[in-house]
């Protein structure tokens, strides 16, 4: 079974489990990490055999993408073409949000081979951030459950999955386990349209991120 860390309170303690995480993912294998709305499991985005791995642990069907994720908005223009104000991701990012963007030719080409498109996350929870910020290209991430089940919000609720991971972050209970909202997921809203957007997974942040783009950025929804 994989070794398992609880990080530390306060942050002060969490080099170590960052620099495991890291090291794991950097030898190609899996971790599960907690994030702001559900557990993740993340490896490296420009590791091919890895991105691979994640495939067989959802038993998911190859077209479903995959996200990526960094650890701060600067970052994620290298690796998508933006064409919404800066500043309109900074006021969802970071947050339990998935921006679907245009994929600039820097990102794996074995990620979502079959979409021009990629979902980049930036979660609010400083633990994945500081992991992301600790490796050199983008993380992929999915969320830690088989396709089609519920997600997770303790990692004993994904322990058949884990056999197949390095490493599992334990950053207790996300958010409230009795909620079935908290089990949503981010919300999912592709900006890939030049002054539109669409969106592709309500989420748990649906309400406000309609309004931010909206109300201040004057997008309008793509008919459906």
């Amino acid at each position: 079974l994989p070794h398992r860390i609880r990080p530390p309170v306060p942050r002060a303690g969490w080099r170590e489990a960052v620099s495991a995480a890291a090291g794991a993912l950097r030898a190609g294998g899996l971790v599960a990490v907690p994030t702001d709305t559900v557990y993740g499991v993340a490896c490296l985005a420009q590791d091919s055999g890895a991105v691979r791995s994640i495939y067989s642990l959802k038993g998911r069907n190859g077209r479903k993408p995959l996200a990526i994720c960094v650890g701060d908005v600067e970052r994620l223009y290298r690796y998508c073409r933006v064409n919404v104000p800066d500043a309109l991701l900074r006021d969802l990012l970071p947050g339990p949000v998935t921006l679907v963007l245009q994929r600039s030719e820097e990102l794996n080409k074995d990620l979502n081979p079959f979409t021009s498109l990629v979902g980049v996350r930036i979660p609010d929870h400083p633990f994945i951030r500081e992991l992301a910020r600790a490796c050199s290209g983008p993380l992929a991430l999915t969320s830690a459950n088989i396709s089609s089940q519920a997600s997770t919000l303790t990692v004993s609720e994904f322990q058949d999955l884990w056999p197949q991971l390095s490493l599992i972050i334990d950053g207790g209970p996300i958010g409230d386990v009795q909620s079935p909202e908290c089990r949503l997921g981010s919300t999912v809203v592709d900006l890939s349209v030049l002054g539109k957007f669409s969106i592709i997974r309500p989420g748990c942040a649906l309400t406000s991120t309609v309004e931010i783009l909206t109300q201040k950025y004057g997008l309008v929804p793509e008919s459906s």
